[in-house]
């Protein structure tokens, strides 16, 4: 619970307690309070303006019919679609991804990623690591997300803005969220042994409701006119108390356009809004998210406003064949609002400036089987998967490891999981090497296991 203490224990005319009028239990930076922060903040010299977005694919999706296309398999590997050439020469995509294909030279793709479990989880994809079972050896107080560790790290981001926020929207299958819930035990590590300090600002689902001031909540943020009265009300009766000028940064933080312009797409030009597309709903059985563009146009924003972290769920890719339709039909849907949707998302922080200073990772929890099943789909398959990788200064443009003729296994260049951690944290400015954040009893834990380091072609 982040709060905004007064000098005073006394209370203001509608009964709210000085030492908390002002409360928002997501930002949850426990026994901090957010003046407290932005005072260590501005005693420090550096300016650290590299954020990070992860786009989570819930489900994990295909690679045979996005990045590693397998023409010369037979049909039931190859599946229905053919390859397109890319910008790259002798780089092709499946067909359905032209407009990525177009743009591969602004991005690179590994096709050979290891060190995932068949678990039906975010938790993965956010922390790099597995647990909630007893062989996975948790550490006390569970594994932190990168982007509670960046914050433990690295503070708040430009100019006091909040450090770290998930704006996915809320999904019926409880592991997708972005919550450290484990499948299938159900037990949480979140937010890991960074602490409550460093969870995420979120801004669906349970904790839609935490943002709360005298009515306001993050439904009505998009109204700024009433949320900027609302705040301005508050802060007078907090003046007696004596606010010094981190506290009123504190408001601005909350209330100013900062964060309030951030949230709201109505203030975003219709133009831009129509360019990157409307919502497609997923079928509710997968437990998935929709295909938001909006989701993905509202990340731009937050790290534009200077988040360091910013983590958003898209989509559906449990593509078994046991809900909606085959592989086919499935890849048909939903392949080309992707396509287009994150085409849109790259070029948008490219002409904004925005590329060179936010890393981009786009991935699921595992990858999908070689062979297509007898229903049409394809099931779990942990061995492999393909990762796009852009922008953070990151080199573009390349195509790293090459799957076996199935799409199987890796023949070349296996990149651990922890390896993609190690890269994104350097894109930070944050040396795995160097840092390591006590556990709750107290032992000191690397950001990543057995001595990863950065993906050295992408570097």
């Amino acid at each position: 619970m982040l709060s905004i203490h007064g000098k005073s224990n006394g209370s203001f005319c509608d009964g709210i307690s000085r030492r908390r009028f002002l409360s928002a239990g997501s930002l949850a930076l426990g026994g901090l309070s957010l003046p407290e922060i932005l005072r260590a903040e501005s005693a420090s010299s550096s300016a650290r303006d590299h954020s990070v977005v992860m786009i989570y694919l819930p489900g994990g999706p295909t690679q045979h019919e996005t990045f590693d296309p397998k023409p010369n398999s037979p049909v039931e590997i190859r599946g229905a679609f053919s390859p397109i050439s890319t910008s790259l020469p002798g780089v092709q995509f499946c067909e359905l991804l032209p407009k990525l294909s177009r743009m591969a030279e602004r991005f690179s793709i590994v096709r050979t990623l290891v060190g995932m479990k068949n678990r039906h989880e975010s938790f993965q994809c956010y922390t790099g690591r597995a647990a909630g079972r007893s062989e996975d050896v948790e550490p006390s107080g569970g594994w932190p997300t990168l982007g509670s560790c960046a914050s433990h790290i690295l503070g708040l981001g430009s100019s006091g803005m909040i450090p770290y926020v998930d704006a996915a929207p809320k999904m019926s299958y409880r592991p997708y969220n972005n919550q450290g819930i484990h499948d299938p035990s159900g037990k949480s590590s979140w937010p890991g042994f960074t602490g409550q300090a460093h969870v995420p600002f979120t801004l669906a689902g349970d904790v839609k409701s935490d943002l709360v001031l005298n009515g306001i909540n993050l439904d009505r943020l998009g109204d700024r006119k009433t949320l900027l009265s609302l705040l301005a009300q508050v802060e007078q009766q907090a003046s007696e108390s004596g606010l010094d000028s981190f506290q009123k940064q504190a408001f601005g933080l909350l209330g100013s356009s900062r964060l309030a312009e951030a949230l709201d797409l109505e203030s975003e030009d219709p133009k831009v809004r129509e360019r990157y597309g409307k919502v497609q709903k997923t079928d509710p059985s997968f437990g998935g998210a929709p295909q938001s563009p909006e989701h993905l146009l509202l990340a731009r924003r937050l790290v534009e406003a200077g988040v360091r972290c910013v983590t958003v769920a898209f989509g559906a890719w449990d593509w078994h064949s046991n809900r909606e339709g085959p592989i086919e039909q499935l890849s048909r849907k939903y392949l080309p609002v992707f396509d287009h949707a994150l085409a849109t998302f790259l070029q948008d922080l490219g002409e904004r400036g925005l590329l060179e200073t936010t890393s981009v990772v786009v991935w699921g929890e595992f990858g999908r089987t070689p062979r297509i099943n007898a229903k049409g789909g394809r099931d779990h398959w942990p061995s492999t998967q393909s990762v796009l990788l852009a922008g953070g200064g990151l080199r573009s443009g390349q195509i790293l490891g090459e799957t076996d003729r199935t799409g199987g296994v890796p023949i070349s260049r296996p990149i651990h999981v922890q390896e993609v951690f190690a890269t994104l944290y350097r894109t930070l400015g944050i040396d795995v090497n160097a840092i390591k954040i006590p556990d709750f009893n107290g032992r000191p834990r690397y950001l990543v296991d057995e001595n990863r380091q950065p993906i050295p072609e992408l570097i």
